[in-house]
């Protein structure tokens, strides 16, 4: 035995016979995290790479979604590392003020209490208590997945730097009247009593009702249609278009608005559609958006008629009514009336809900804080014009510039606990004092602090610069602003990218958060559907880990990333993705067992066989197909690359092909058996980002190496070697159509044929001990007889069926599959010549014939040749 042949042996006999990812994983990733492998140095003079995690919620737990976004996010920092950038993946969490709160207010409820009954700074104590015990288990499921971040930096949005960057932003904001108080229209959910923001409400088709109402009597009547009639009751005008006819004739007068002894001004506006329903619209400034803006237009008056639990406050006897239940109340009394004119239900229309709670969102006229976001918008989207900042797929572009260019202001105020106050003081005079976070807010008697917190989205967006130290200039904020990418779905690229944007071009002096944002989709079911509890098809992804080790859930989610479009994911892709890293594993343990090995240079071309110089020259395309994938950010097709060059190149074919150099030692055997240990070493470099744990454990064992995450990542050497490339193009039709007409034959794998080759005169000659090898075929003997000859590829492979197959039988069995392919030519023929046929039939089904036609034909032709090259009987 030799000295190399005794360090393989060693070597795997560190490797277990199988592949045990719960045995292996939690190990490697706490000797990452110990070794510092993850963490970034500011004084290094490698360049730069940074992203950062879209802070999941601290209320959170890792979902697929994040699952499939962390993958992503986590390749493209394992590779930039191994490129030898200093590479900053930043990690934390949002605190997100809605859902935590109603997390703990739900926990005082079991109690029998509310915050009321704590006061706000007891609230306040007892939520950073829940965030200190049960909060953020998604960073320990981060860590089962892999996430390489640096922990050390990790932040929270309410942590005590990050707190001080918001109140400097909405200072600077404020002070520059970019920030301002006023009464509008807000998302108002009468459950969490606040408003909340657009990303907040969710839209589904909801059963409800269309009502017909007749305002006024006889010619001076004005017929309108409403979901919501208990919103009439604040009704301040009726609105047509100016130049619908029907009308022109009441614009300026008043009108009876039944049940509430009040008349109302019908008014001209534009914004009627004349061409819906009746082309008149009741409207209700204090209740809905877009009345507000007509009322704005013509100086309606905003009456609410419902307070902030949605119950009815205006006086008459439906006051004191839940919104539900007015609804019901005062659609009976106009009934009664006789002024419902039609009624539809169900009438299925789109309702916003609360994202948190589910509660129906009331549209509601609130006193809350703005920003004027014109400018900056502005900023954001000439940012992408002017090509400082790319989005990918560039095809995204357009729903960037429709949503940017058509911003309106952005209620930042929320009426909740738990969040970062507004600091703005107001006195007993009506004075209004901003403050900054180095000054002191005024005191004494009269004086007090807002209440509303500000949106989470508002402290979200100064993430890619107030983790670094903002407003500080600190040395991480030179080094690693601004990000080299954002990763990210494209459902938030109106929300959360679009605020980034604006706060990074404002607060960092023009230069924007990213030079990239890379847009992903959606992570669905296998059958394409939104996962949804309502559905039953919501996956933990923890289970699959458990069950396939969280390789395989990544290397599932990679291989499904295209970019811009959604994720189709199931059980069944995780169980293959789980037999690729058992193949990579075993496939590795054999080379080794067999000489792979990196001792030494590699050996000249000259010394190498045309299989080791096909494998090099695969291997050089394929660093070089995966560097440009990663560059476009195209995931699933730099996974499909890496999965066919290891299991179809060189595990099916290198290592096959080689087998019998190997079996023979020598110099043949080590030459490839240095090739191998090449190959795999790099082919393990190019996995890690994706699977980084079976890698991890593989490389080291090859190698010898330190950790396979500070490795290099592999260069193309230039290496090409066409001619190679074709040899062995030759050799793999050969055996590939061997293989097929034996199995056509009904052989099995392992059943040995007699054969004679013929392949003088052709590059495979020097294959046909692998080729024999491979197709388990003897060499001829005496009697041999060539009941089959196969041409194939300039040479000739002859086999002697005679012991293995009755050929009687077989010839017996394809006439009888070849006739009943006739008959089905015949009846698909006989349909496609029958013009009445034709002229009846769908598209579809002449379609669906014609291919039964073409498959007949080709089941025809496959059979005829299988007889022709069985012998006579």
């Amino acid at each position: 035995m030799t000295e190399n042949t005794q360090q393989q042996t060693t070597a795997t006999t560190e490797l277990p016979t199988a592949y045990a990812p719960a045995e292996v994983e939690g190990k490697l990733y706490e000797r990452w995290v110990e070794r510092g492998y993850f963490e970034a140095d500011e004084k290094s003079d490698k360049p730069p790479y940074t992203i950062v995690i879209p802070p999941p919620n601290v209320t959170g737990s890792l979902h697929l979604g994040h699952a499939f976004e962390h993958t992503l996010i986590d390749a493209l920092t394992r590779r930039k590392r191994m490129q030898g950038y200093e590479t900053l993946w930043q990690p934390g969490m949002d605190h997100a003020g809605i859902a935590t709160q109603n997390v703990v207010e739900r926990e005082l409820a079991k109690e029998g209490k509310s915050r009321h009954d704590l006061g706000r700074e007891a609230f306040v104590e007892r939520v950073w208590q829940w965030k200190a015990e049960s909060g953020g288990q998604i960073s320990g499921q981060m860590k089962r997945l892999g996430d390489g971040v640096a922990w050390s930096r990790e932040r929270f949005t309410m942590d005590e730097g990050l707190s001080q960057a918001v109140q400097t932003i909405f200072k600077k904001l404020y002070d520059d009247e970019l920030i301002y108080r006023a009464e509008r229209i807000i998302n108002w959910c009468p459950r969490c009593l606040t408003a909340i923001s657009d990303i907040e409400v969710e839209y589904q088709d909801d059963d409800g009702e269309l009502v017909s109402i007749r305002y006024g009597e006889g010619d001076a009547s004005i017929v309108v249609a409403t979901t919501r009639a208990e919103t009439m009751l604040g009704d301040t005008a009726v609105a047509v278009h100016p130049d619908d006819e029907r009308y022109k004739h009441m614009v300026g007068t008043e009108i009876e608005l039944p049940l509430t002894g009040r008349r109302i001004p019908v008014v001209a506006d534009e914004h009627v559609d004349p061409e819906f329903g009746t082309g008149a619209v009741k409207v209700t400034p204090a209740h809905d958006p877009n009345d507000f803006e007509i009322g704005q237009r013509h100086n309606l008056p905003n009456l609410a008629v419902m307070d902030e639990r949605a119950v009815i406050t205006a006086h008459g006897p439906f006051q004191g009514l839940d919104r539900l239940e007015a609804r019901s109340a005062i659609v009976a009394a106009l009934r009664a009336e006789g002024r419902i004119v039609a009624e539809k239900r169900p009438y299925v229309h789109s309702v916003g809900h609360c994202s948190r709670c589910k509660t129906t969102i009331e549209p509601r006229l609130s006193m809350q804080w703005w920003v004027k976001v014109g400018p900056l918008a502005k900023a954001a989207g000439d940012a992408v014009r002017d090509g400082k900042v790319k989005i990918h797929p560039q095809e995204m572009e357009k729903r960037y510039f429709d949503w940017v260019d058509n911003l309106h202001d952005w209620c930042i105020s929320r009426q909740l606990w738990w969040g970062h106050r507004i600091p703005v003081w107001y006195g007993p005079a009506g004075e209004v004092v901003c403050v900054g976070p180095d000054e002191q807010p005024p005191s004494g008697e009269g004086w007090h602090q807002d209440t509303d917190v500000l949106d989470t989205w508002f402290s979200s967006g100064l993430w890619p610069f107030s983790t670094l130290g903002w407003p500080e200039q600190t040395e991480s904020l030179k080094k690693f602003y601004p990000n080299s990418v954002l990763v990210t779905g494209y459902d938030i690229l109106f929300f959360w990218v679009a605020r980034m944007m604006m706060f990074g071009l404002y607060a960092m002096d023009g230069t924007p958060p990213f030079h990239t944002i890379a847009l992903h989709g959606m992570v669905r079911d296998q059958n394409g559907k939104k996962m949804s509890k309502s559905f039953g098809n919501v996956v933990n992804p923890l289970d699959w880990m458990d069950a396939y080790g969280s390789d395989a859930v990544r290397f599932t989610l990679a291989r499904g990333a295209n970019p811009g479009v959604d994720v189709p994911i199931g059980e069944d892709w995780v169980q293959a993705s789980s037999k690729f890293a058992n193949k990579i594993w075993n496939a590795t343990r054999f080379a080794l067992m067999n000489g792979a090995t990196i001792e030494g240079e590699l050996p000249a071309p000259d010394q190498m066989s045309a299989t080791d110089r096909w494998i090099l020259s695969r291997l050089n395309k394929t660093v070089a197909e995966v560097d440009a994938f990663y560059d476009d950010y195209q995931f699933s097709k730099l996974s499909e690359a890496l999965y066919h060059f290891a299991w179809d190149e060189v595990f099916d074919w290198y290592v096959e092909l080689s087998k019998t150099t190997f079996f023979a030692g020598g110099e043949g055997a080590r030459v490839s058996g240095r090739v191998l240990g090449e190959v795999l070493d790099v082919m393990l470099r190019l996995l890690h980002p994706v699977v980084p744990f079976v890698t991890e454990t593989l490389w080291t064992t090859l190698t010898g190496g330190e950790s396979v995450v500070i490795a290099d990542w592999p260069k193309d050497s230039g290496f090409r070697d066409e001619a190679a490339e074709r040899e062995i193009a030759l050799v793999q039709r050969v055996i590939t159509e061997v293989r097929r007409f034996r199995k056509e034959q009904g052989l099995q794998d392992a059943q040995k044929v007699p054969a004679r080759l013929t392949l003088d005169g052709t590059s495979l000659a020097a294959h046909e001990a692998a080729i024999r090898q491979i197709l388990r075929l003897q060499p001829e003997a005496e009697g041999f007889a060539a009941t089959a000859t196969l041409p194939v590829a300039g040479a000739e492979v002859a086999l002697d069926l005679s012991g293995t197959i009755d050929i009687a039988a077989e010839r017996k069995r394809l006439a009888k599959d070849l006739a009943a392919a006739e008959k089905e030519k015949a009846q698909a023929n006989g349909k496609l010549g029958n013009e009445a046929f034709l002229a009846k039939a769908p598209d579809n089904v002449v379609e669906k014939i014609r291919g039964r036609l073409a498959k007949a034909d080709e089941d025809i032709a496959r059979i005829q040749a299988q007889l022709e090259r069985l012998p006579q009987a």
